[in-house]
């Protein structure tokens, strides 16, 4: 248990200092090339109708989520065994590759920067790298917006909910999140191709997401206390409008976000060419400006900071 709190803290560590660098390869490529593989060969046996493609899904699920956390506690289990400073490394490495907060931060000022040198069309194209909305059309405002949206889910999709997993079961059970994260991310979603074989992977994805999400709301309240932002309104609109999305999750932290910089996020957008209504989050205090992405890294930091602190007391006392 001490070499786990070990490892996570120095994962967390090499995540601030390296990053995702582009040459190396992460362990979510694999995963994600297992999903594409297993998904060809499920729908090669099954009949394309709504029972065969929800069990389909089903099986994806499974196969996936066995695989990516079967493979890395197999692979553990021998170095600690043998070389227990091979699985120490090894763990803190994969601890390292789970978490996403300088990445995140990274991704999300190229657009910062796109917009500020280089104009409009460039801020659009930076942030169609991270958002999964169409972008073409973007004003500088939705450019600013779609950022800032980017940085506060995936605080927690991205840090504080991967981060509470490994606190419970190392980067084995991190692997585990980040597996059930991708494939939502790949299938999950309400179109012809996957509104049925999506059905499972998104359903577990809102269920292994639902305190995590919470969590790093929580987290991000106190942060934007500690980072001098506008924490008293951070509470308040999470309280009003934490559930205005169509996921249970997404609009925890989204909330915290527009309450703790006084703007307003969320609204219509463009998908695929479609529209799609959505309520707004916050209120318009103020208009958003392009510092507003730099502001929400700070959110980012302090949450990502907080999470690991109280995490490491909380593992330490029950442990």
């Amino acid at each position: 248990m001490t070499y786990m709190t070990i490892a996570i803290v120095a994962g967390f560590v090499l995540d601030l200092i390296f990053g995702d660098p582009r040459w190396l390869y992460h362990p979510v490529r694999l995963i994600g090339h297992l999903i594409s593989g297993t998904e060809r060969i499920i729908r090669n046996c099954l009949p394309a109708n709504k029972t065969g493609e929800r069990i389909g899904g089903g099986i994806l699920v499974l196969v996936v989520v066995t695989v990516s956390t079967g493979v890395p506690a197999v692979i553990l289990s021998v170095a600690y065994k043998y070389f227990w400073q091979l699985g120490l490394a090894l763990e803190s490495f994969w601890c390292y590759q789970i978490l996403a907060t300088k990445s995140l931060k990274v991704e999300s000022d190229r657009v910062y920067i796109a917009l500020k040198d280089k104009g409009l069309e460039a801020g659009r194209k930076a942030v169609s790298m991270i958002v999964g909305r169409d972008t073409q059309n973007l004003t500088e405002e939705g450019v600013t917006k779609a950022a800032v949206e980017t940085v506060a889910e995936n605080t927690s999709d991205g840090v504080i909910a991967p981060l509470f997993y490994m606190l419970i079961g190392g980067a084995v059970l991190g692997f585990t999140y980040k597996a059930i994260n991708t494939m939502d991310s790949m299938v999950g979603y309400k179109n012809d191709k996957y509104q049925w074989f999506g059905t499972a992977a998104a359903k577990l994805d809102d269920v292994v997401n639902f305190i995590p999400a919470r969590v790093s709301a929580v987290l991000m309240i106190l942060a934007a206390y500690l980072t001098g932002m506008d924490g008293k309104n951070a509470a308040c609109i999470f309280r009003r409008d934490r559930f205005n999305h169509k996921s249970p999750n997404s609009a925890q932290t989204e909330a915290v976000m527009a309450g703790a910089l006084d703007v307003q996020l969320a609204g219509d957008a463009w998908y695929f060419g479609k529209l799609h209504k959505k309520p707004t989050i916050g209120d318009p205090v103020r208009e958003m400006e392009l510092l507003d992405i730099r502001r929400s890294h700070k959110l980012l930091y302090g949450t990502a900071m907080l999470g690991l602190i109280l995490g490491i007391i909380l593992r330490i006392l029950v442990l």
